[in-house]
C-alpha cells in the first residue's frame, strides 16, 4: 500500500463509497428510462463512475 495517512485513507474510502452509490443510482435511472438518448447518457455516466471507483481502489493496492 502507498504511504497514505489515516485521513487520506478515510477520504479515499469515502470517495469510493460515493462512487459506488452514484453508480447504482445512475444504473437504476438508466433502467427506468424509455428515451434511448437519456438511457445512453445515464449508462455512460454509470460506466464513467465505475471506472473512477476502480481507479480510486487501485490506490489501496499500491
Amino acid at each position: 500500500m502507498s504511504n497514505l495517512n489515516q485521513i487520506e485513507l478515510q477520504n479515499l474510502r469515502h470517495l469510493i463509497g460515493s462512487c459506488d452509490t452514484s453508480y447504482h443510482k445512475l444504473t437504476n435511472y438508466a433502467n427506468c428510462c424509455i428515451d434511448p438518448q437519456v438511457k445512453q447518457l445515464f449508462t455512460k455516466s454509470a460506466q464513467d463512475t465505475l471506472n473512477t471507483k476502480q481507479k480510486l481502489m487501485s490506490f489501496l493496492s499500491n
